[in-house]
């Protein structure tokens, strides 16, 4: 029986690729790739010749029997998402999940993730935190916010560049102007920036600063006094 091995790529910088990474995307008998164009130029950047097929959010249920059917004759597959870690706000979860029923041994080997640095970075506390990724965009939005009002974990956000301005504005609505708030923003890119204070700081900054880039937001759990 074949393992499918989950394995990472850079969120920026080409050497937070790990040399286990390497390996076994040139050991594998098949890449599943988000997008096979930029996994195309991650393999090609570390000389692996090594063949692609397309798996994402809107094939994963169909082309996940075959998967398995590949592992269970032996095959070894190694799936990759545009970057970070597969399974994390990226398809993975549903092939996994089919996997395990099968009985197929699954390995996720330990990589780049964005949250993880943001996290870390932002100097709120990171003992214990909830990792929410993307909002909903429209239907479900309000009633998630509102029932993340109380809770006294840091939280953790995944926000593209056109909404993260919106997603700042809302969060102040419901958690208070002065909720503390830490942004980063191209994670392990050359233009990596991260803007901490309160969310109407940090609001009047992207007012004044285009935001670009994909954001990760850090946002402080309610104050237990």
């Amino acid at each position: 029986m074949g393992i499918l091995y989950i394995v990472p790529t850079p969120v920026g910088n080409m050497e937070d690729m790990t040399l286990r990474a390497i390996r076994l995307l040139r050991e594998a008998d098949v890449v599943l790739a988000e997008d096979t164009r930029t996994s195309g130029l991650l393999l090609k950047h570390f000389d692996i010749q090594q063949r692609l097929l397309s798996h994402h959010k809107f094939n994963e249920h169909g082309t996940s029997a075959s998967v398995v059917e590949r592992l269970l004759a032996g095959q070894t597959v190694a799936l990759v998402s545009d970057a970070g870690t597969p399974g994390i706000s990226d398809p993975g979860f549903f092939l996994v999940r089919e996997a395990v029923r099968a009985g197929v041994e699954v390995q996720t080997l330990p990589g780049a993730t964005a949250f993880v640095p943001a996290l870390v970075n932002s100097g709120l506390p990171c003992d214990r935190f909830t990792f929410e990724g993307f909002l909903p965009q429209k239907k479900g939005r309000q009633t998630r916010l509102q029932a993340l009002a109380d809770e006294e974990r840091t939280m953790v956000f995944y926000e593209s560049p056109y909404r993260v301005l919106k997603t700042l504005q809302q969060l102040a609505e419901v958690m208070g102007q002065e909720r503390q708030v830490s942004v980063s923003r191209e994670i392990s890119k050359v233009h990596e920036e991260t803007v901490r204070g309160s969310l109407s700081e940090v609001i009047a900054h992207f007012q004044a600063k285009e935001p670009r880039g994909e954001f990760v937001i850090v946002l402080a759990g309610k104050d237990k006094n």
